[in-house]
């Protein structure tokens, strides 16, 4: 969550405004959920467990990090390269 009723959320830690979304989302319909955090000591089994629900990949996320736009070495993405949209990310001619 980056920002409520105007208020910018970008420079609270990353435990902070998945709280403020969560109790957003007790409020809501039922089929929009929160991801939860899983703290896992071995990321690898992990990441091999997503791939082979299917799953795009995981992103991992330092603990009270802040959102910043672009590449951080604070989360990082590990694309699931059997996953449909990451085949076809790569299938794409992204020059023309």
């Amino acid at each position: 969550m980056l920002e409520l009723n105007g208020t910018d959320l970008r420079r609270e830690p990353i435990e902070v405004r998945k709280a403020t979304l969560a109790s957003i989302l007790r409020k809501s319909r039922p089929g929009v959920w929160l991801n939860e955090h899983l703290e896992h000591d071995d990321g690898e089994a992990v990441f091999r467990h997503a791939c082979k629900m299917g799953l795009e990949g995981i992103v991992s996320k330092r603990l009270g990090s802040r959102y910043r736009s672009g590449r951080s070495p604070d989360w990082l993405k590990f694309k699931n390269p059997e996953a449909l949209a990451v085949k076809r990310e790569a299938d794409e001619d992204w020059a023309r």
